[in-house]
């Protein structure tokens, strides 16, 4: 029965291989496998249940045994030609004056196939680029663009929650990333807050913003009244994760309450701005009863205050 596996390469890009059970494979693993024209050395990471890319896993690559000493051996043997070969390319960038910045490059296994992959803020035509890289390492040339969270991803570090980068730890995929997210989950939105090393929006936003959802459900939102035990007050800040909530007293003072210890009166308050409302009113009128004026000029139509109500 054939497992599928997620394989990390030399280069930093990740692929799904299928493998027969009999291998054994397991995380950490080095294994050799094929693809189109070619066979290259990959590191496991995990076994996946079912592949990502495709409902069929036959149409993945195929694992062909662990790695030997001999593949490891060629695979440093690779490392130091693909050093030779970013000279090459950085050279050829530079004489043809392309606005790109070169990431890596990598041999395969066999040698068949050097891949480099670059970073640019948009396209890049780099036909006489692969012409020339093709010339001058005699192998067939792949140039693969790509995005500021794959290249920080590929070099990795540590986040400011002290855990590895999660583009370099376990996530394949980057979804579409908005300021709404941070809002939501109640995030200041100062860019050094919210901006991850690479300098675009943090990746968390994305993935733990539906665990925030969940949690707002119940939560109420700033500005709101409620009663306390230390009496009524308005809701300055809250915190999602611990679940309890800032309250400015009519005292003055600010006191932490939990969620349960309060009781959200949005009745009440919408009954004291109407109150507020009808007292504007009534003196506005009041005040029209002095100035006789002002009230020979509105008995032609209604007060201002009587059409509002």
């Amino acid at each position: 029965m054939a497992q599928v596996f997620l394989l990390k390469l030399e280069n930093g890009a990740s692929l799904e291989v299928r493998a027969d059970d009999e291998l054994g494979l397991k995380p950490h693993d080095m294994c050799v496998f094929s693809k189109d024209f070619y066979s290259d050395l990959g590191e496991v990471r995990r076994e996946l249940k079912a592949p990502s890319m495709t409902s069929n896993p036959a149409e993945l690559p195929q694992v062909q045994h662990q790695a030997t000493t001999d593949d490891l051996i060629r695979a440093n043997e690779n490392t130091v030609r693909a050093r030779s070969a970013m000279r090459t390319a950085r050279q050829l960038v530079e004489s043809l004056n392309l606005p790109m910045k070169l990431v890596n490059a990598h041999y395969t296994l066999d040698g068949k196939l050097v891949t480099i992959q670059f970073s640019a803020d948009g396209r890049v035509d780099f036909r006489e680029l692969v012409k020339e890289l093709s010339r001058a390492l005699a192998t067939r040339i792949e140039l693969r663009q790509i995005g500021v969270r794959d290249e920080t991803g590929i070099y990795g570090g540590i986040a400011v929650c002290g855990q590895e980068l999660c583009c370099c730890r376990y996530l394949k995929e980057f979804n579409s990333i908005n300021v709404k997210m941070a809002k939501e989950q109640d995030l200041s939105l100062t860019p050094a807050t919210i901006s991850g090393i690479c300098g675009r929006l943090k990746c968390c936003l994305k993935f733990e913003h539906e665990g925030y959802l969940l949690l707002e459900k119940g939560m109420p939102r700033k500005g709101e009244y409620c009663d306390t035990p230390s009496g009524r007050g308005r809701i300055c800040d809250r915190n999602l994760l611990t679940r309890k909530v800032m309250v400015s007293l009519e005292g003055g003072n600010t006191v932490q309450f939990s969620v349960e210890d309060i009781t959200v009166t949005p009745s009440e308050r919408r009954g004291g701005n109407s109150g507020g409302q009808a007292a504007g009113s009534a003196t506005r009128r009041s005040g029209g009863d002095r100035n006789p004026n002002r009230r020979q000029r509105g008995g032609n139509g209604h007060d201002d205050s009587d059409s509002k109500r």
